[in-house]
C-alpha cells in the first residue's frame, strides 16, 4: 500500500511539472490544446517539452529530442494523450514507441470524439504501460476551451465584467472610466493576451470607443469581433483604425448599409461577416464561424445588452466579475441589461466560485455549469 501511495505522489509530483510547462504556451496553440511532457528515469527527469504553436512540434517531440538516447524505458508524463493519427506532424503514439519508452502517464484521455483512445490502444498494444488520469481536472481545466470547441464546435467564452458596489458598470450619465483598478485592468490585458477573440456589441464602441487591444509588453492583439447588426459603428472608430495587427470583424446583417460596408471592406485588417438576418446577428452562428476559423476562446467585455443575450442562450461558460469599492447610485446600467430573469427561483447560479481581494476590487470567478471531466 505504502508503494501504491508513493507511486501516486511520485505521478502526481511529475505531472504537475508538465502540466506547469504546457501552460507556457497560453494563448498561443490554437485551435490545438496545450500539451506538456516530461520524461523521467530513475526519478530524474530528463527531457521537457511542451506544444509552442499550431503546425510545430508536439509536446512528446521536444521532450524527447533532449532526451536522445536515455529516453529507453524511461516513463512519459504527458498531460494529453498522445495523438495516434498524421495532422500537420507525425503521431506522437508512434514517436514513443519508437524512442522505446517504458511506462506513459496521461493525465487524460483526448476529448476529440473521432481520436479519443486511439493513442492509448497503440502504447498499450506495442507493449507499454499506459496509466490514465493523473491530475486530469487539472488538465483538462487549463484546456477548457480546447476540451468544449473539440465537443461542441463552439467557444468557450468567459465573460469579464467590472462594476460598482451597487451594481452599476457606469453612472447614469453614461461615465465608465474607470470603474476598477489599475491592477484590475492590467490583469485585463492578460486576459486579452490569452484569448483568441474579445468580443463587444455596437454600444460598447459607440459609447467608449475602445481599441480592444493588448497593452502588454511582447502582448498579442486578439481578434476584435464587434456585434452590430445595422452597423452603426463610426468609421473612424479606434477598433478600426489602431495599429493592431489582429483583424476586426464586424458581424452584422442585412439592416446594414451597403455603401458603408464598402467603405469598410476597404480599411486594413477590417471583415465584414454580413448575416442573412434582417435585425439581429444569429449569435450561435457567429460562435460556430468562429471556431471554423479556428478560434476556441472568446473574452467577452460587453456590453449589458450582448452578454446577457448570450448567457440567456446558454453560450457564455465562465464569469470574471470585479466589484469595485465604489458607489454611484442613479440608473446606471447594469453589465446584464439583455438578461430580464422575473423570478429568483429562476435567478443563474454560477458553480465552482472563487473570490480574492488581489487587484485591490473584489474579484469574483465561476462557472455558469459544473466543471465536468471529459472520460
Amino acid at each position: 500500500m505504502q508503494r501504491e501511495t508513493f507511486q501516486k505522489s511520485t505521478d502526481e509530483t511529475f505531472m504537475s511539472e508538465a502540466i506547469k510547462l504546457a501552460g507556457q504556451a497560453l494563448g498561443r496553440t490554437s485551435p490545438n490544446p496545450m500539451v506538456g511532457c516530461i520524461l523521467v528515469k530513475n526519478n530524474q527527469i530528463i527531457g521537457r517539452g511542451y506544444h509552442q504553436k499550431a503546425g510545430t512540434p508536439h509536446a512528446e517531440v521536444h521532450a524527447l529530442s533532449e532526451a536522445q538516447d536515455q529516453a529507453k524505458d524511461a516513463t512519459a508524463y504527458v498531460t494529453l494523450e498522445p495523438c495516434s493519427h498524421f495532422g500537420r506532424t507525425p503521431p506522437c503514439s508512434d514517436a514513443l514507441i519508437k524512442a522505446g519508452v517504458k511506462r506513459v502517464v496521461v493525465a487524460m484521455q483526448d476529448p476529440n470524439p473521432l481520436v479519443a483512445g486511439r493513442g492509448i490502444q497503440r502504447l498499450r498494444k506495442a507493449g507499454i504501460q499506459v496509466d490514465v488520469g493523473v491530475l486530469q481536472h487539472e488538465a483538462a481545466s487549463l484546456n477548457e476551451a480546447f476540451c468544449k470547441a473539440i465537443t461542441t464546435t463552439m467557444p468557450f467564452i468567459l465573460y469579464k465584467t467590472a462594476l460598482t458596489l451597487d451594481g452599476k458598470i457606469a453612472t447614469e450619465t453614461g461615465d465608465s472610466r474607470w470603474v476598477s483598478s489599475v491592477l484590475s485592468r492590467q490583469y485585463v490585458h492578460q486576459l486579452r493576451n490569452q484569448y483568441d477573440v474579445i468580443l463587444v456589441g455596437s454600444e460598447t464602441i459607440l459609447h467608449d470607443n475602445p481599441a480592444l487591444t493588448c497593452r502588454l509588453p511582447g502582448g498579442r492583439d486578439p481578434i476584435r469581433l464587434v456585434v452590430d447588426g445595422r452597423c452603426r459603428l463610426a468609421e473612424n472608430s479606434q477598433v478600426l483604425t489602431s495599429s493592431a495587427e489582429s483583424p476586426c470583424i464586424i458581424a452584422t446583417t442585412k439592416a446594414a448599409p451597403v455603401d458603408k460596408l464598402s467603405r469598410l471592406q476597404k480599411l486594413k485588417n477590417v471583415e465584414i461577416w454580413q448575416y442573412d438576418t434582417s435585425r439581429y446577428v444569429p449569435l450561435k452562428q457567429m460562435l460556430k464561424d468562429l471556431v471554423c476559423r479556428g478560434w476556441i476562446s472568446v473574452l467577452l467585455e460587453g456590453g449589458g445588452r450582448l452578454a446577457g443575450a448570450l448567457i440567456e442562450n446558454e453560450c457564455v461558460d465562465k464569469l470574471e466579475c470585479f466589484i469595485a469599492p465604489k458607489l454611484v447610485g442613479g440608473n446606471g446600467p447594469s453589465p446584464l441589461s439583455g438578461l430580464n430573469i422575473q423570478l429568483m427561483k429562476d435567478a443563474i447560479e454560477l458553480y465552482d466560485l472563487q473570490a480574492d481581494m488581489n487587484f485591490r476590487d473584489i474579484h469574483v470567478t465561476g462557472y455558469f455549469r459544473p466543471h465536468e471531466i471529459i472520460q
